[in-house]
This record gives C-alpha cells, sequence and structure tokens, in this order.
C-alpha cells in the first residue's frame, strides 16, 4: 500500500453494445491521445478499486471540459465500503451528444472522494466525439459531394 493510500483504482472502463468493453489506459493514459467514440453511443462508464481502510460515502465525480470550458460535472454516490475488493461499480448509461457541433476533443478528470470530502484519488483522459455517417434509404451512407 503505497504511501498509506486508502484507495486504488484498479480499472476504468467504457461498456457498450457497439464496443463491448473497452480499458482505459490509467496513470496518464490521455497523453497516448484521446481514444474515439461515435456520436450518439450509449456508454456506461465501468470503475474497478480496491479498498485498503473502510470508506463511508464514497463519492465519484466526473468533470467534462472542451476547449478550456467545463461543459459538465457529475457527482455520483457509490455508497459506503468495507476494506478488499476489487469492487466494480457501473455509473448510470449515457448517450453521448449527436451532431457536428460536438465532436472535438474533450477531457475528463474523474475524482473519488470519501463522505468527508477528502480526495482519494484523481484521473484524467481524453476521448474525441466523431460523426458518425448516417444511413438513407437503401443503406448506403450519405454523401454530401453527391446531393451537390
Amino acid at each position: 500500500m503505497p504511501n498509506g493510500e486508502v484507495f486504488e483504482l484498479v480499472d476504468v472502463a467504457l461498456l457498450s453494445d457497439d464496443l463491448g468493453r473497452v480499458s482505459v489506459p490509467l496513470a496518464g493514459g490521455g497523453e497516448a491521445g484521446p481514444f474515439e467514440l461515435h456520436e450518439g453511443a450509449v456508454m456506461t462508464v465501468a470503475l474497478t478499486f480496491r479498498l485498503h481502510q473502510a470508506v463511508d460515502g464514497l463519492t465519484f465525480t466526473d468533470t467534462r471540459r472542451r476547449e478550456g470550458f467545463t461543459i459538465s460535472s457529475s457527482p455520483v454516490a457509490l455508497g459506503s465500503f468495507r476494506p478488499g475488493g476489487p469492487y466494480e461499480v457501473h455509473l448510470p448509461a449515457e448517450r453521448l451528444p449527436v451532431g457536428r457541433a460536438v465532436c472535438g476533443v474533450y477531457e475528463v478528470t474523474g475524482v473519488f472522494t470519501d463522505g468527508a470530502g477528502r480526495e482519494l484519488s484523481r484521473e484524467v483522459h481524453r476521448f474525441r466525439i466523431v460523426h458518425q455517417p448516417r444511413l438513407v434509404h437503401g443503406g448506403h451512407p450519405r454523401d454530401a459531394r453527391a446531393e451537390a
């Protein structure tokens, strides 16, 4: 248990029907470049962690930034846990936004705090929302050049 840590983040994964389970690199994973997600995809975040001491009132706060602006900050109460694990919790599913205006790189900061507000862990990741070509009648992607 390095430096008397109470909390150890083991895995962060994205779950979706399209991708299955995709693990997000931990500890500086954002340096490898953003990973791509399709606009409108329905995703669930799975957090896996161990505790070296009991934690009451564990909360995870997800803060998203784009182009230097905070887009959202969402705290989720996870509950109280005994020492041990690994524990895996799933955050509520969400649909990523749709439209060319929302495509681009987002920075996500995830912070775990205890009931007293002490920060136990922090991870930063980046993802890119990419445009998903829409199908038109006949099952072919719509091509704007063909319409011109």
